[in-house]
């Protein structure tokens, strides 16, 4: 027979194991990567730059879009280089995102904070987000500067 004393502690050790049981269950294992928003600028007829944007939200990001139909002023603007332009402009954080960069380079660019104005993949390739479909080729994203200077940010094949 458990005397008072014994019976308190047996009560409290199993309270303490229920809260410490909750208070494990309230903390997710990995919290989410804090992403800030994503804001992204395309041309009203284009289709593949809406196939971008659902990559990017199936990815865990928040985007707004909006329509702009002049978007080569747009670019200019943002300092987005002739030579790395492609058809949609996002901006997330400090950077330019052009075209169709997948959210992994993305989520790797806000976590190493590069000196870069912004990543890119020129052109539409085809195999990148939002371009699937057909024979994917192989291509690269680079991290630009406003002057026009790239380097090889990632190769995707």
């Amino acid at each position: 027979m458990m005397d008072r004393r014994g019976f308190l502690a047996a009560a409290l050790a199993g309270a303490g194991t229920l809260i410490a049981r909750r208070a494990a269950a309230a903390v997710p294992a990995r919290a989410p990567l804090a992403r800030p928003p994503l804001t992204v600028y395309k041309d009203p007829s284009c289709g593949c730059c809406k196939k971008w944007v659902e990559h990017m939200q199936a990815s865990g990001f928040t985007v707004t879009a909006h329509d702009d139909s002049d978007m080569d002023a747009l670019k200019d603007h943002y300092g987005v280089p002739s030579g790395v332009r492609s058809c949609h402009t996002a901006l997330v954080g400090s950077y330019v995102i052009e075209g169709h960069v997948p959210a992994s380079d993305v989520d790797r660019l806000l976590k190493e904070l590069p000196t870069a104005a912004g990543l890119a993949v020129p052109g539409m390739v085809v195999g990148s987000p939002g371009m699937e479909g057909g024979m994917a080729k192989p291509y690269t994203v680079v991290a630009f500067q406003k002057t026009g200077a790239t380097t090889t940010f990632a190769s995707h094949s």
